[in-house]
């Protein structure tokens, strides 16, 4: 891991605004649409989709009528601050789609004034036209899983664009008039080199992009890419995704992009609202297959086959796969564990105070890993932000 960049982590302060964002965020009411459709599965994927050519990946307007649905079965009351459409390729559903089910959200829930009204896409399922509908039916931020701008590494990750594609998709969102441009990056797969992730980084960069996003990539178990390594193909390595990390870092702070959480760096006013509120334990709502909501304390998830749920919301009844409610220790344990996960730290409440005394906790301060800033607590070293979560589990309920 370079020195020079946890360094650099470690001794500065937390600024004002990270802190003032993330409490804003506490407040924030969003919905969280998801579209499962894609043209394939990506080898590194575990979320609910349905790729072409399997069961079900022809029903987009049967799906879109059962969003429509489901929708109208929540009772939630309050204003939506955002709304995020994820998936799967949300890109490969047409504009009418979108319309019919932001129209379904404001009718029966609201959409502020401002509200921001984001789409992931695919840099291959984007044209000017496209981009200009989406724009019209209310949309001002796209996500572009571009994820590198290497072709080896866009064969690996089982990507269908290439890096002009990622370019000319990038252009056209910014000349329909999107407000807000991301830009999804993966690092560590195997085919990629030092050189490689330089160069990713420095075009994703040289797009200017109001917010960036970099993730390592994971292996997760029933993927294609968690049985290739089952049988012999390399893995990632993780303290070659520690420099990766570092390289990012310190160039996306030099492009003037500020770090609010692990993996997400965007200029003033472009952290994403959705993603922020589900960090900060705002309330949010969950639409479409495997799908998770979180409100009054109880988190539910939808059914993932496409099939089941379709068939629940067509009788009227919620397409459910199970829920839990929180209690007050577990809430606020989550309060401060998933906290963590921002530059502008956390409030420690009676959790966070007992872990900061017990043996693991006093471990990670004298490490370095976490610290003091004011009234909150720190990750000064963001990569190990996942070790510190799982390290607060050891505290109990004696000794809050």
């Amino acid at each position: 891991m370079t020195p020079g960049h946890e360094r650099a982590e470690t001794e500065g302060t937390v600024r004002p605004d990270s802190i003032e964002l993330a409490e804003e965020a506490r407040s924030w009411r969003s919905a969280y649409v998801h579209i499962p459709f894609c043209a394939r599965r990506c080898p590194y994927c575990d979320f609910a989709v349905v790729a072409d050519g399997e069961r079900g990946s022809g029903e987009t307007d049967r799906y879109v009528e059962a969003i429509v649905a489901e929708i109208s079965l929540e009772q939630a009351p309050f204003r939506l601050d955002a709304v995020n459409f994820g998936g799967g390729t949300p890109s490969r559903l047409a504009p009418g789609g979108f319309e019919r089910i932001l129209e379904a959200l404001d009718g029966r829930f609201g959409i502020a004034d401002g509200a921001e009204v984001s789409i992931e896409a695919n840099p291959e399922d984007w044209a000017p036209g496209y981009a200009q509908e989406l724009i019209a039916v209310g949309f001002n931020r796209v996500s572009f899983g571009i994820q590198s701008f290497d072709p080896d590494v866009l064969t690996s990750l089982g990507r269908n664009h290439s890096p002009e594609q990622a370019e000319r998709a990038m252009r056209a969102a910014r000349d329909a008039g999107f407000a807000s441009l991301n830009i999804d990056l993966i690092y560590g797969d195997p085919a990629e080199t030092d050189a490689s992730w330089s160069t990713t980084v420095g075009r994703a960069l040289d797009l200017e992009p109001d917010h960036l996003s970099a993730y390592a990539l994971t292996v997760e178990g029933g993927t294609d890419l968690s049985r290739a390594v089952r049988d012999g193909a390399p893995a990632p390595d993780p303290d070659v995704q520690a420099d990766r990390y570092d390289h990012v870092a310190d160039r996306a702070r030099g492009a003037g992009l500020v770090r609010y959480e692990v993996s997400n760096w965007g200029r003033p006013g472009h952290a994403c609202r959705y993603n922020l509120s589900s960090w900060m334990m705002g309330e949010f709502l969950g639409f479409g297959t495997g799908s998770h909501d979180h409100r009054r304390g109880t988190r539910a998830r939808n059914i993932r086959r496409l099939d089941a749920y379709l068939e629940r919301v067509e009788i009227g009844v919620r397409p459910r796969a199970g829920s839990e409610h929180l209690d007050p220790f577990e809430k606020e344990r989550e309060r401060f564990m998933v906290g963590l996960r921002l530059a502008g730290g956390v409030r420690p409440g009676a959790i966070g105070t007992a872990f900061l005394q017990n043996p693991d906790g006093r471990r990670l301060i004298d490490a370095g890993v976490i610290r003091r800033a004011g009234d909150r607590v720190i990750v000064a070293r963001p990569l190990l932000t996942d070790l510190v979560a799982r390290s607060v589990l050891s505290v109990s309920p004696g000794e809050c």
